[in-house]
């Protein structure tokens, strides 16, 4: 019997280590970047994060490395929960108050740029793991600055465009909006907040409305977005996953998270909440059952990734699974007591 309780106990000692291994290795997701009209970090990747073309690009790699590049699609808050303006001071909308993207909140009018037109538009919206929620885009105001920090008073004080859980088509968020009437250089600014989680995302995208006036007689160079095949080839430098078309199911989404179990990209001087969190698959409540405004919007949710399948899913069960094989040991070790004792005796 005791050899017996001993094997028992060595194997619940055996589940526990992995328990916890496999618990505090859950995945970090990335999600992706405004593509249309293109985001900053998204234009200087496709110039190539070793050697981009623009002295724009070229300043954000000196001021941070190239890995902010490769992590393009990584610009969030793990805790926003809406709070955007609050937690996000002036002069850091571009990086998300995040020291590891901040050389994108640089005050130039030489940002690749985009051109953009008033009227309906079309945006895109890259994504590399889906999730149901809500974007934003705001626009500078008549008169910006662009050699001037980007502050939220330089933002209109109300979203041009706003789509709860847009449709998915070929690995983009597709929706329309209407922009206002602008002149020159301008910022469009994209708040993407998770309905499933508190995380949110934020870009910057550079346009031109007509003639780029502010860049000087040297106009700076048109933004492009990154081609699939580009993210294809340079997912092994990410410190993220790059998921491409293939992982947009619920099926698929479970393989997104950090290289090696890593928590995380942000450094310790990031801003509040920067640090990118285990995905809590409903920390902030669970998607909505009513569909009704991604249909006004002529998007689908069953295109996006349901709000129980995060890749913790995967994890927690494993987790679950641990802590019932630390029971099962338990019940295990007390049963052969009983049958030692008492139990033993009433059926001889």
């Amino acid at each position: 019997m005791t050899a017996r309780r001993t094997a028992a106990a060595i194997a619940a000692l055996g589940v526990a280590p992995l328990a916890l291994t496999v618990l505090s290795a859950a995945p970090v997701a990335a999600h992706g970047s405004m593509s249309d009209p293109v985001s900053r970090i998204s234009a200087c990747f496709a110039e190539g994060p070793e050697s981009p073309d623009s002295a724009a690009c070229k300043a954000l790699v000196a001021a941070g490395g190239t890995q902010p590049l490769y992590d393009w699609n990584e610009v969030n808050i793990a805790n926003a929960a809406g709070a955007h303006r609050q937690i996000i001071p002036d002069g850091k909308l571009c990086s998300a108050n995040r020291s590891k993207y901040a050389g994108l909140d640089a005050p130039r009018a030489d940002w690749p740029a985009a051109p953009f037109k008033s009227g309906n538009n079309t945006f895109k919206y890259r994504v590399t793991a889906p999730h149901k929620g809500t974007i934003d885009l705001y626009i500078t105001k008549v008169g910006y600055d662009p050699t001037k920090a980007l502050k939220w008073s330089d933002l209109e004080a109300q979203p041009f465009a706003t789509v709860t859980n847009p449709r998915l088509e070929s690995g983009s968020f597709v929706f329309d909006g209407n922009v206002p009437e602008r002149s020159g250089r301008h910022l469009v600014y994209s708040v993407y907040q998770r309905s499933d989680s508190p995380e949110a995302f934020y870009t910057c995208s550079d346009v031109v409305f007509g003639k780029d006036s502010a860049a000087g007689p040297a106009p700076a160079p048109v933004a492009s977005a990154p081609t699939d095949k580009q993210i294809e080839q340079e997912r092994d430098q990410s410190t993220v996953e790059q998921g491409g078309k293939g992982d947009m199911s619920p099926e698929g989404h479970s393989g997104h998270g950090a290289k090696d179990g890593a928590v995380g990209n942000a450094s310790a001087n990031d801003g509040p909440g920067s640090v990118t969190a285990v995905e809590s698959g409903g920390a902030q409540g669970t998607a909505p059952k009513d569909d009704a405004g991604a249909k006004a919007q002529g998007g689908s949710a069953e295109n996006l990734a349901e709000t129980g399948g995060s890749s913790s899913t995967t994890y927690i069960a494993i987790g679950g699974a641990a802590v019932l094989g630390l029971g099962a040991a338990g019940l295990f070790a007390s049963a052969r007591r009983r049958a030692a004792t008492g139990g033993g005796r009433s059926g001889r």
